[in-house]
């Protein structure tokens, strides 16, 4: 983290700018056996793609609420990043029937039709795979990000000071998010760049979301996302932490 970071974004340019060939996300699924593992620089490339959607193809202006019915994923963290980007707020877990925009996993796109704005679906398959049969109402993600830019330009400058983040009904502006980020990171046992944190946390919490994302993103570390950790057993969990190099864990 430089001292001219204020917001998550920022966060991922200088990160970009340090190292961009080392890994940021390491992501399992324990149903279903999924291992990606994203450098700064794809995971920065996806981000770019994806904030080009939201402000090019789906209208999003800063300020917008966008509305992410998503469990703690790779793919989530890449909207985060990307609402961050164009300065939407990102609503984790939050109603879409209040969101300018919802994008949602396949298992909430019922509750994600209470939004008349626009709508993203995430089928939330191995390698990004597209649905099979698109939602009815939806934009499928998967079809429409490949074809967007690699790199993005705000139309306007992102405000640190606006609101840009909204988890377990609490809001936070994007200077907020860096410099608690940065403030807890010794907490979570995040020193530096060689700190490597395995969450199993769920996104719908602060604690969450900085475990996941954006504690290792504010030192220069990483993280090994897990979805449905409490299918492995202890042992092989034990062996996921030696062989991944984990120096801290949040479960």
């Amino acid at each position: 983290m430089n001292a001219t970071d204020r917001t998550p974004a920022d966060l991922l340019r200088s990160a970009l700018a340090a190292d961009p060939g080392r890994p940021l996300v390491t992501f399992y699924d324990d149903a279903t056996g999924e291992r990606v593992e994203l450098s700064v620089a794809t995971f920065a490339n996806w981000v770019a793609k994806t904030a080009n959607l939201l402000q090019g193809e789906l209208s999003v202006e800063p300020g917008d609420r966008v509305a992410l019915l998503l469990p703690a994923h790779w793919q989530t963290a890449v909207w985060l990043l990307a609402c961050s980007s164009v300065g939407a707020i990102a609503d984790a877990g939050g109603d879409p029937a209040a969101a300018d925009v919802v994008v949602s996993g396949p298992d909430a796109l019922e509750a994600a039709r209470a939004c008349s704005g626009s709508r993203v679906a995430l089928a939330l398959r191995p390698l990004g795979g597209r649905f099979p049969q698109p939602p009815e109402g939806f934009v499928d993600y998967a079809v429409e990000v490949p074809g967007q830019g690699d790199r993005f330009v705000p139309f306007a400058p992102v405000d640190p000071e606006e609101p840009g983040l909204i988890v377990a009904g609490r809001g936070f502006s994007g200077a907020e998010v860096v410099e608690r980020a940065g403030a807890e990171a010794t907490g979570l046992g995040l020193t530096g760049p060689t700190s490597r944190i395995l969450s199993g946390l769920p996104y719908d919490t602060w604690e969450g979301l900085n475990a996941g994302l954006y504690g290792p993103l504010a030192t220069g570390g990483s993280v090994v996302l897990c979805r449905h950790l409490g299918e492995l057993s202890e042992e092989a969990l034990a062996k996921r932490i030696e062989s991944e190099r984990v120096t801290a864990t949040a479960r």
